[in-house]
């Protein structure tokens, strides 16, 4: 089975950095091959206006962006949206040139570790998923996984959190994909439904959302309540994704590290154990009982 790296070929781990596990660099920004994609795109951008006749205010006021975001764009330190390429293609009289780079500017949006992640969930024909600190990012509403991302320490710059909190919302598609339906199932430590990160209000609407995600034809949500008196998921959370090949992979993260499992021997593991964790948990119908009640307390 192919998996990412070479290192994974070879039985290795290799290592991701995404959804909790950030890494070990303060200012993570563009270090990967996305960079080099920005700054392509942000460098055809200038050429195209300076042909123009056109400066920064100028193009910004005919495509309804200010002069600092269009700055920022052609610094490469904004990675503009699909609408803002389609409206600086019409402004410019690119004929499509500009607007036809929406697809390499989406992929770059997002950091490589999570592309790579991304692709993993998409050739899952099941996840599992088991989590004791936050909710699973596939779950996360906006608020919920903003505050979770603006709860890091050292803090992410503005931009990086806005990149990733897309990247963490773009991955949820997998849930509803036209035409296919992989199988989902979520077990959540009581914890992580009373733990009110974001407040309140965000907490309340991000329990609404579960029941919401929980009533998918597809998605199985249970709760593993604090009550009980076995846990067999107290060394963390990790997740399986069993894949069209066949295959089983783990994904296990921790602090500042975050790592694809391909090693068969090191999976059956994580596969044994996600099947005690959800013989523990409550029943679906009765999780669903359990987040209306924590919903009533909240």
């Amino acid at each position: 089975m192919t998996v990412g790296s070479g290192a994974e070929e070879r039985g290795r781990p290799a290592e991701l950095f995404t959804d909790g596990a950030d890494g070990a660099d303060w200012e993570p920004g563009l270090a990967d091959d996305s960079g080099a994609v920005v700054k392509a795109v942000a460098r055809q951008i200038k050429l195209w206006r300076e042909a123009a006749g056109l400066r920064q205010a100028e193009l910004g006021a005919a495509i309804g962006y200010g002069e600092e975001l269009v700055s920022a764009v052609e610094r490469g330190r904004r990675i503009p949206r699909p609408e803002f390429l389609d409206k600086a293609d019409d402004a410019l009289g690119a004929g499509g040139k500009i607007a036809a780079m929406k697809k390499d500017v989406a992929e770059a949006r997002y950091p490589k570790k999570v592309r790579d992640l991304a692709r993993l969930e998409a050739e899952a024909v099941e996840l599992g998923a088991y989590n004791n600190s936050v909710v699973d990012g596939l779950l996360q509403t906006e608020e919920y996984a903003r505050a979770v991302l603006g709860s890091r320490r050292p803090v992410f710059p503005d931009e990086e959190l806005e990149r990733r909190l897309a990247a963490r919302m773009a991955r949820q598609e997998i849930l509803s994909r036209p035409g296919v339906m992989t199988v989902f199932n979520f077990v959540q430590c009581e914890a992580t439904l009373r733990r009110a990160i974001g407040g309140r209000t965000v907490m309340r609407e991000q329990l609404r959302h579960l029941l919401a995600m929980a009533r998918l034809r597809n998605v199985d949500l249970q709760v593993l309540p604090l009550g009980r008196e076995e846990n067999s998921g107290l060394g963390g959370s990790f997740r399986l994704l069993r894949l069209r090949d066949g295959s089983t992979v783990g994904h296990n993260e921790v602090q500042l590290v975050s790592r694809v499992i391909a090693d068969p021997r090191e999976s059956q593991i994580l596969d044994i154990r996600y099947g005690i964790i959800r013989a523990q948990a409550l029943t679906p119908r009765d999780s669903l009982a359990f987040i209306e009640k924590v919903l009533g307390e909240t």
